[in-house]
């Protein structure tokens, strides 16, 4: 709430947040190899926004467009969530995240279908290494998203001005009927 949603100041936009049992949503570093305990975890929690999304997409009849996103362990969870069930109508955006487990684990992918993604990360940050950050954009590249991709020398675990003013110009955009990352004619 502090670091992203309250610094935001988009009008016509309405937030949901859920929130972990425990400020947890699986007992797992995100870079650690994926256990059975952590799976289940995972898709528990994978399964709950899956509910949530499936109910705010269709909230007043006509399905509007959704962007889902995290900080931390919620980007990764976010992330995760568009490689079991993307692409959807809207975009994702991942402050500070990874994929969940190691390259060798066994986990799944969607094509995201050129659906916009936001991907930050930072050299300085004690959870999400740079080598977990490259691992997901190269992951998400494969799944065909629209991808920006930002790196933040020296920031630590938190999410800069810069990246809250991201996520604004892709939920305008979103409000406005609009496709964010939008080209710019030459």
């Amino acid at each position: 709430m502090e670091q992203v949603v309250g610094r935001l100041v988009v009008p016509g936009v309405a937030y949901c947040l859920p929130r972990a049992t425990g400020n947890s949503w699986y007992a797992a570093r995100a870079t650690d190899a994926l256990t059975d305990p952590t799976r289940k975890e995972l898709t528990a929690s994978l399964d709950y926004i899956s509910g949530l999304a499936g109910a705010l997409r269709q909230a007043g009849g006509a399905e509007k467009p959704l962007l889902i996103g995290g900080f931390s362990q919620g980007a990764c969870l976010s992330l995760e969530y568009a490689m079991a069930f993307g692409p959807w109508n809207g975009a994702m955006v991942n402050l500070t995240g990874c994929r969940v487990g190691q390259p060798l684990d066994d986990r799944p992918t969607r094509d995201l279908d050129g659906m916009p993604v936001y991907l930050t990360g930072s050299d300085q940050d004690p959870w999400i290494p740079v080598s977990a950050f490259a691992e997901a954009s190269e992951a998400l590249g494969r799944a065909r998203a629209r991808l920006r991709c930002e790196l933040f020398p020296g920031r630590t675990h938190q999410a800069s001005d810069m990246e809250v003013k991201a996520l604004e110009a892709m939920l305008r955009d979103l409000a406005e009927g609009s496709r964010p990352f939008r080209r710019v004619a030459a």
